[in-house]
């Protein structure tokens, strides 16, 4: 049978390397997983009695499109608690996961061939999303002087439909200050560009507080998950906050894509924002992670790092180390037992020279993995 141009999107090399370490380990060795951004706690306790609780009370069904009111009224106030915003929670939309909202926010705004700004390295999944639409993403070269962040004067001459921005962002987890989001905001509307802020890491910030689009503008979608700070990545339950003219648009969308976000897994969300201390109680995890590897990780040999401001990564210049950042993570794989993501994914002009290190797991397991990369680097050189 024919395949589309569109199906002709780029494997999530991410995926690749998962695949590879689950081999590993089914033929017995034991694997440091440095290379997936899932947190290595489960959900909080009380999403999972909630959601006990709601099985025994009967079945669950579909939900309205938009998502379970109490739970949008919920998310709407989480606006209030950590960022001062006053939410219209009208304006909240339950999604299946951060990657159902990017393909509703997607193909509300832009048109077959529009051209959609993302930074580079970003999440690859926009630029897979974008052209499965048919839309034409265009790469941000971002600079290391600027964090690996996009600025306002990156966007001259791009002639964009829209620009998409992460902070804390992935691979980077560097941050957009209030200014520096400001201006990006500004420079995007110059240009008559919808503006679209994945904010799926916030909550894991160590240093300062990620900005929120919603404290500058109204005119901007948001995006945000359960997966990361809340750690629900298997539950496929996210939201998303668009203006209030656009709400109707994506109810209409959403009603035709996804019919509803799973209704188990919008239960147990409403039950985990009210969990935050035990989210808080993971998040000084990752504070001590983060710490063994800005330490641990120079000390290896991989020194050319941006030190994150959030999320749960280090994305590291590996360019003095290797120019085929594929073949070194497998070496790395298949000699010290260390999974690690090609930067590839994320940048595919500048990927072959970085790689991505994820401290989400437990402490002892980022200890075992930062010894074995000191010594695999110390043998192969």
């Amino acid at each position: 049978m024919r395949n589309s141009t569109r199906s002709q999107v780029d494997p999530f090399i991410v995926m690749d390397v998962m695949e590879a370490a689950r081999k590993a380990e089914e033929s017995g060795r034991h694997i440091i997983h440095m290379e997936v951004g899932q947190p290595s706690t489960g959900a909080p306790l009380g999403a999972r009695k909630a959601l006990a609780a709601a099985l025994d009370e009967g079945s669950l069904g579909y939900t309205v499109a938009l998502g379970l009111p109490a739970l949008r009224q919920r998310i709407a106030r989480l606006y209030g608690e950590w960022y001062d915003v006053d939410l219209n929670p009208n304006r909240v939309v339950v999604t299946p996961g951060s990657s159902g909202a990017f393909l509703l926010g997607f193909t509300a705004l832009f048109d077959s061939g529009d051209r959609v700004g993302i930074g580079a390295p970003g999440y690859p999944s926009y630029r897979q999303i974008l052209r499965a639409l048919g839309m034409t993403p265009v790469d941000i070269q971002t600079a290391p002087k600027n964090r690996l962040q996009p600025v306002a004067a990156d966007l001259n001459g791009l002639d964009l439909a829209g620009l998409m921005v992460a902070s804390p962002a992935n691979p980077s987890g560097t941050m957009l200050n209030r200014d520096a989001m400001a201006a990006l905001i500004e420079a995007a509307q110059a240009q008559d560009a919808s503006f679209i802020s994945d904010e799926i890491y916030h909550g894991l910030e160590y240093e300062a507080k990620a900005v929120t689009a919603l404290e500058l503008t109204d005119e901007c979608y948001v995006i945000n998950s359960f997966s990361k700070f809340f750690s629900m990545t298997g539950w496929r339950v996210g939201w998303m906050v668009v203006p209030e003219d656009h709400v109707r648009v994506i109810e209409r969308i959403a009603q035709n894509m996804f019919i509803c976000a799973p209704h188990a897994s919008q239960v147990a969300a409403l039950a985990a924002l009210d969990c935050q201390d035990e989210m808080r109680e993971n998040l000084a995890v990752y504070a001590r992670n983060r710490q063994l590897m800005l330490e641990g990780l120079p000390r290896a040999g991989f020194t050319n790092i941006a030190p994150p401001d959030g999320a749960f990564y280090v994305y590291a210049d590996v360019s003095d180390l290797t120019k085929d950042s594929r073949a070194f993570a497998a070496e790395i794989l298949e000699q010290a037992g260390v999974a690690v993501t090609p930067g590839l994914d994320f940048d595919p002009v500048r990927g072959a020279t970085t790689l991505r290190f994820s401290y989400a797991r437990s402490t002892e397991d980022i200890e075992d993995g930062l010894a074995r990369l000191e010594t695999f680097m110390a043998q192969r050189n």
